[in-house]
């Protein structure tokens, strides 16, 4: 099969056959190119994914990856990184190997069939010249013969006549015999021109045009195979990085299968774990009993000489039952005699007006008393390894102050070597520092996890400056200290304001309604009231509930009508009175 031979006629229809080849070429292109493009923006949106749920530094998210689950997330945004790196292969290599090879091989290609279709109008343009001067001999020869056939008539008519002279006769021969000659000769150069068409022709349709439509043909077969090639190619492309498109895949089922809910589940321990026992059984209490004793009896209590600690008191309560609202509900307490409450009340500091301008909340201690006991180690002792490697660079620092100095001292022409004392001297200072903090956070550390014996003094609750700068002043509501919230502090200039008597502060709020108890609460463990506005509890205590924690913390307690104050929620196990205005009703 050959254009050549088979399509000798159709010059015109192959001329836009094989435009409309190189149109299919440069769609092809332009489809490769598309194809890169997605490549691409699928990479990069892959890997803005992964970007943005990977965890910021130095935050909150980035603890959380502690947990098995986190971490094989963590393994999937990085394996998608690399699955992003392998689109952008596709794309690379599809743009190298097939776009830019096939655009050049689309100018040659198109070079080619300018070529060949050049030389194909140029045999046309020959084989009609040809024809046009194998039509114009004819034409002439045609013209030529009619010519000599009205000489001839007229030579014969001027022969039969006799009228004609002799010598016209002769004249109209003459003319006959070169009309004659001259029809001779445009048949010979009609016969010699109508051969030298046959043969044109002949070269024209049976060697010239198939050469050059089979040029034609192999040319568009060759770019047929080159836009099969190009196709196999874009599919190597993928092929290729199907392997680590694999190894990216697998990745993410590795780090699937590595997840250990048990792990996570002893992580969820470690980090949320108070060291809290579970409560005990709830001890029935008997409402009954002060009520039968306000009837039966006008006393408040059997001990004796507690009538006068009555009388002495009544007058100030105004006819108010307030022992029922102090009273303390757990049978430890209530082996206490009755006058030892007033006693105590008759003899505390004056704290209570100091609630008045309290506010909740508070500032977390250094020592993160406020903290479960097992939080609070895990606390104090990530405060030590953070002290002790601060200790570490201070020290490498020095040491390399030092070996800067001898060198100096070796070497004067290149530094004076006691400027380097001012920064050695500010570096043990430094390094002092950093210690007695490790040393004070240990201690605490160590009472913690019972190392130490509980210390009662003031300073546990203080940070060395305290102790420095700020020893224990007058005993009074407005010490030196900060309320919970750190919002509450007094000078000490005010400290005469409020040195007053305990007749003269019941005075001040003889009108004022106390706060009324909305249930009941038991100490899980003794806790050292140091700040303003809190109040100091032995474990076991039962004490009662006026105010109950708002969400930062604290609760609200009081153990008799002097002594109330906050204390850390996590410390109590608090029990409301569902029957009580304010409480809310826990299930």
């Amino acid at each position: 099969m050959s254009w050549g031979t088979e399509l000798w006629d159709q010059f015109d229809n192959l001329e836009k056959h094989t435009q409309w080849g190189i149109d299919i070429l440069e769609k092809y292109i332009k489809f490769v190119k598309e194809r890169t493009e997605i490549e691409l923006n699928y990479a990069k949106q892959l890997r803005n994914l992964s970007k943005k749920y990977q965890p910021k530094k130095n935050s909150k998210e980035e603890e959380e990856y502690k947990y098995t689950s986190c971490k094989a997330f963590l393994s999937t945004l990085n394996e998608m990184n690399d699955y992003a790196g392998q689109h952008e292969v596709i794309s690379e290599n599809m743009t190298s190997q097939i776009t830019v090879e096939l655009a050049r091989y689309v100018q040659e290609l198109k070079q080619e069939r300018k070529s060949h279709f050049h030389e194909g109008r140029k045999a046309q343009q020959h084989i009609e010249t040809c024809w046009k001067q194998l039509e114009s001999s004819k034409r002439r020869f045609e013209r030529d013969c009619k010519e000599a056939d009205r000489a001839q008539q007229y030579f014969e008519k001027m022969d039969a006549d006799i009228n004609v002279t002799k010598a016209d006769v002769e004249k109209a021969r003459q003319q006959a015999q070169i009309r004659h000659q001259m029809a001779e000769d445009s048949k010979a150069d009609y016969s010699s021109i109508l051969q030298k068409f046959n043969h044109e022709q002949h070269e024209y349709y049976h060697t010239h045009t198939p050469n050059i439509f089979q040029k034609i043909q192999e040319m568009e077969e060759r770019r047929i195979v080159r836009i099969g090639e190009s196709m196999k190619t874009y599919a190597e492309v993928d092929r290729q990085v199907i392997p680590i498109i694999g190894k990216c895949l697998d990745g993410i089922v590795k780090a699937a299968e590595s997840i250990d809910q048990k792990n996570d589940s002893q992580l969820v321990v470690e980090a949320y774990k108070s060291g809290f026992e579970p409560p005990g059984d709830i001890e029935f209490e008997d409402y009954t009993q002060p009520m039968k004793r306000t009837v039966s009896d006008n006393s408040l209590s059997n001990s004796k000489g507690e009538g006068k600690s009555e009388l002495k008191f009544g007058g100030k309560s105004k006819g108010k039952l307030w022992p029922f609202i102090k009273k303390n509900k757990s049978p430890k307490q209530q082996k206490e005699p009755l006058s030892h409450r007033f006693n105590e009340f008759m003899t505390s500091k004056p704290k209570i007006h100091c609630f008045r301008s309290l506010k909740r909340g508070g500032a977390t201690p250094e020592d993160f008393s406020n903290l479960p006991p097992e939080q609070r180690r895990k606390k104090l002792q990530q405060k030590v390894d953070e002290l002790n490697k601060e200790i570490q660079k201070e020290m490498d620092q020095r040491e390399a102050i030092t070996k800067m100095k001898d060198v100096y001292l070796k070497n004067p022409q290149m530094g004076d070597p006691a400027s380097l004392d001012h920064k050695l001297i500010e570096v043990g200072q430094n390094i002092e520092k950093l210690r007695q903090e490790t040393q004070k956070f240990e201690a605490w550390l160590a009472e913690v996890e019972g190392r130490l014996p509980v210390r009662g003094e003031q300073a546990r609750r203080q940070s060395g400056l305290y102790d420095t700068q700020n020893p224990p002043s007058v005993t009074n509501c407005a010490q030196d200290r900060e309320s919970p919230d750190g919002s509450y502090t007094e000078e000490q200039s005010q400290e005469s304001e409020v040195k007053v008597l305990a007749t003269d502060f019941d005075d001040e709020f003889d009108d004022e309604e106390p706060l009324p108890a909305i249930g009941t609460c038991k100490a899980l463990y003794t806790f050292e009231g140091q700040n303003e506005g809190t109040i100091s509890v032995a474990e076991g205590e039962t004490l009662y509930v006026i105010e109950e924690d708002k969400g930062d913390g604290w609760t609200r307690i009081r153990r008799n009508e002097d002594e109330e104050g906050y204390v850390p929620t996590s410390y109590v196990e608090v029990c409301l009175d569902k029957n009580a205005k304010g409480a809310k009703t826990y299930i």
